[in-house]
């Protein structure tokens, strides 16, 4: 039952106009540009362990140049493109993106790792090998790895799809396997590509048979994907779309009656099972939102109803262009998605002269059971984005993850130093990790994003890698519990 104009302003009329509905549902909020300001600004290193607020005290440079740490923590690397290799002896594939953690056997922790490599293989140096029996399209060079780190230390890693295209971010599914998202719609016949591009596809980590023979699943949809999430009780799908011109949407996949998720349900599908929509939201007023970056306030509390996507597969028309004003509502960058705390948590990396209003980046929270959308975490645009020594305001959240300790760890992927940064339920944020690999010069610094954010199974230890060249980092510590600020 969809939710109508009517019902939500009435609702939200009883409810003293979206004000009482946002402060029901617990916030990640802060103001614009305050998520640069921790609790632990003032520390000094020596003082940071004992610290008893909010985050873990200043980072420590660290002198390798790879990442520095709060005191007390500690990170190793797990899989590093150009020096570490596969089971088979090939080199493990560049630009690592979105990543989920599983228990394996044996007390192992099994990772999916996405490598977001767009384009022909011819492009890149280390692309994900052509594994037999794996491979979706030859042409492509993307595709995902398996990276198991066993109780001793030691790693193993294997191809777990290969021959797709911008393996970009993805979802968990509650049944143990990765969802992988290409963030790129080439068809066939364009830029080298054998078959059509702009689908998700499922691996699973602990049975590679599985994996054989890959089955694009074509009922999400083809356009950019970014990520995925599934709603354990409801079954329905929520998938995100990095696209401009016009900006991406959100979307929602309903089971066809009767489907039950499981281990290679979804491949048992026809290409055109279930119903794909597209998310409409309207204000406490019922008046009609046409982009998400409208939105100024923390809190700020829409309805969502839902349109049906007339062409999913986007045969001769892209599927955000099959809409005109009015029917949909829109968003730059809507990048990772996380599924806690009983609806989905959505990230909108950033808003700018596409957009109604600009802005440095935006968290979301979806809730099913309400059928609303809440403004938890608001970035205001960074005054001076482009001096990459400034180690000032984050900006850009790309892939995110619901932390075990409370609120969300974000990845940055915006200008100028990158970081991996927390955000409490009440809104307080801090530091956690920040890049200090230069993949450019001393005179203009580049710092590569940070991506692929998940806790291990048993909440000890955060992974997370660096894209640029494409290093995955596991970071050990004092975690606790983080107060609400």
């Amino acid at each position: 039952m969809s939710l109508t104009r009517r019902d939500f302003a009435t609702k939200s009329a009883i409810t003293g106009a979206g004000v009482a509905l946002a402060g029901s549902v617990g916030a990640l909020a802060t103001a614009p540009q305050a998520l640069a300001s921790t609790d632990t600004d003032s520390l000094g290193e020596g003082e940071a362990a004992a610290h008893g607020g909010v985050g873990y005290g200043p980072l420590i440079s660290d002198p390798n140049g790879i990442l520095a740490l709060p005191a007390g923590f500690k990170y190793r690397i797990v899989t590093y493109s150009g020096r570490t290799t596969l089971e088979s002896g090939e080199i493990t594939p560049s630009n690592h993106d979105g990543t989920a953690a599983f228990d394996g056997p044996r007390g192992t922790t099994l990772l999916v790792n996405n490598h977001e490599l767009r384009g022909p293989r011819a492009n890149w140096k280390y692309p994900v090998p052509l594994t037999e029996g794996l491979v979706y399209d030859p042409a492509a060079a993307g595709g995902c790895t398996v990276v198991e780190v066993r109780p001793d230390g030691q790693v193993a890693e294997w191809v777990g799809i290969a021959g797709t295209s911008t393996n970009c971010a993805g979802g968990r599914t509650a049944w143990g396997t990765w969802l992988t998202c290409e963030e790129n719609s080439d068809k066939a016949g364009v830029n080298g590509m054998t078959k059509d591009h702009g689908y998700v596809f499922e691996v699973d980590p602990r049975d590679r048979r599985a994996n054989q023979n890959p089955k694009p699943l074509k009922f999400f949809g083809r356009y950019d994907h970014e990520a995925v999430v599934i709603d354990p009780r409801r079954g329905h799908a929520y998938l995100t779309e990095d696209a401009g011109s016009p900006n991406g949407l959100l979307f929602r996949w309903t089971p066809p009656q009767g489907f039950e998720h499981g281990r290679g349900k979804l491949r048992t599908l026809a290409d055109d099972a279930g119903v794909l929509q597209a998310f409409k939201c309207f204000d406490s007023g019922g008046q009609f939102v046409d982009d998400l970056s409208r939105a100024t306030k923390i809190g700020t509390v829409y309805g969502v109803d839902w349109v049906d996507v007339p062409d999913r597969d986007a045969k001769t028309t892209a599927v955000r262009k099959q809409f005109t004003a009015g029917q949909v509502t829109r968003a730059r960058k809507l990048e990772g998605m996380w599924w806690g705390d009983g609806g989905a948590y959505i990230v909108s990396s950033f808003a700018r002269t596409e957009s109604p209003v600009q802005h440095d980046g935006a968290v979301w929270f979806y809730d099913p059971k309400r059928r609303t959308l809440t403004l938890k975490v608001l970035l205001g645009v960074n005054p001076d984005p482009a001096d990459p020594s400034a180690d000032g305001a984050f900006d850009g959240p790309d892939n995110i993850t619901v932390s075990p300790y409370g609120g969300l760890v974000i990845a940055e992927d915006g200008e100028g130093i990158q970081h991996l940064f927390g955000a409490t339920d009440s809104g307080r944020t801090y530091p956690i990790a920040r890049n200090e690999l230069n993949t450019g010069t001393e005179e203009e610094p580049e710092y590569s994003e940070f991506a692929g954010v998940t806790f291990s199974c048993d909440g000890r230890t955060l992974f997370a890698s660096i894209q640029d060249p494409g290093i995955m980092l596991a970071i050990t510590g004092p975690w606790k519990r983080q107060k609400r600020g």
